[in-house]
Parts: C-alpha cells; structure tokens; sequence
C-alpha cells in the first residue's frame, strides 16, 4: 500500500487528493511542522535525504517533489488517462505545462512573499530593523509583487472561458495548481477581481475527492 508521508499545510495535501480521484487506497504518516520556524521535522529525513514533504513510499519505490509524484502515481494506476489528457493532441501538451508551471513559475513569487514579508519580523538588533524593514518593502514593491499580479494576469487570461486547465476535462494539472492557487488566494492577491481563477476555486473545492483529502489530511492553512 502506498504510504504518504504528509506535512501539515504543505504541498502532500495534493497527492492526498491525486490518490482519492484515483480511488487508491492510502495509508497517512503525519509529521508536523516545527511551530516557530515551520519546518519539517528531522524524522522526514529517514524517508528522503532532503526531509522534505510530499515523499510517498510504495513498496520499495521512494518518490519525492511533487510533480515527479503526480507522474508516477498517473504512470502506475491510471493506465486509463482517466486523470490526463491523450499523447499528441493540445490538452496534453497544455496537461504538460501546467503540471511543470505550477512548481517552477507560480511558486517562486509566492515564496519570496512570504520569506520577505516574515524577514523584518525575525529576531535582530533593533538599529538592523529598519534597514531589513526597508529592504523587504522595496523588494516586494520593485520585484515581487509586480510579479505576483503578472503570473495572476497570465493565469486569469489562460482560464477566460475554460473550466479547467488542460482543457474542457478536469486533470492532474488542476491538482497540480491548486497548491500555488490557494497559496495565491491566500497572501498572493487573488480575489474575486479575477472571476475565472475564482470560479476554478469553487469547482476544485466541490469536488468530493478534494473534501475527502481534506478530511484525510488534516487542517489546511496555506501561506500564513
């Protein structure tokens, strides 16, 4: 049986989801996130070098970061393509980017938000707050938040008039995307000012796959 070794308020909470749409069945392994500098605890070390989360374990087979986990689990137990598009046609190659897009463009923005907005609250002299204060400001204005309503503005236009990513059927991708969606929805801007990623929202969260994850994951607080 699969294990998924699952971090509170962290990307595993998909792999949860992937495995419910794909009605196989899971075992959790709960860790928790140290309270102050909200890191992963030592002991995920002894499943993946890195002590990084999400890491499944099926058999003997280790499989970490979060789209390497996506492709194994459709590769393993969706030989139907039930959860991505058909080999050689649009939805695939567009199945392909948004799978890859999520983790490599979306989520550095909304990384460096949260580190600059939690670095002038960090313990240091207090003649060094201001300066770290005004270096964090200028960098979310000058850099970060332009890029966070750019990757808005490019997401907002892919989705006009789709219901999901990869096309007219729901998909892996849109699993995918939800961790850097909700962490948008959470610290990155989004709102109802952008209706088509806000509708995608509420058809992600309606789906019973994704309130059974929910229910098997734990308490879900993205970005705080």
């Amino acid at each position: 049986m699969i294990t998924v070794h699952h971090l509170n308020n962290s990307r595993s909470q998909r792999v949860l989801w992937l495995l419910e749409e794909l009605a196989v069945p899971y075992e959790v392994k709960r860790y928790q996130r140290d309270a102050k500098t909200m890191l992963a605890p030592p002991e995920l070390r002894r499943v993946h070098p890195l002590g990084k989360s999400p890491v499944i374990t099926d058999g003997d087979v280790t499989v970490a970061e979060s789209g390497a986990i996506v492709e194994y689990l459709l590769d393993t137990y969706d030989a139907a393509d039930v959860l991505r598009p058909l080999v050689g046609t649009p939805e695939r190659r567009r199945f392909t980017y948004w799978l890859h897009y999520a983790e490599g463009s979306a989520m550095p923005p909304l990384l460096l938000s949260l580190i600059f907005g939690r670095l002038p609250k960090q313990p240091m002299p207090f003649f060094v707050r201001p300066i770290v204060r005004s270096v964090a400001q200028k960098a979310r204005q000058g850099f970060i938040e332009p890029q966070l309503k750019n990757h808005l503005a490019y997401m907002e236009g892919e989705m006009a008039g789709a219901d999901w990513f990869a096309g007219d059927a729901f998909s892996a991708a849109d699993i995918q995307m939800s961790f850097p969606l909700e962490a948008f929805a959470a610290r990155g801007g989004l709102d109802a000012s952008k209706p088509a990623l806000w509708a995608w929202l509420r058809r992600i969260h309606a789906r019973p796959a994704y309130q059974k994850a929910l229910t098997a994951g734990g308490p879900y607080e993205l970005m705080r």
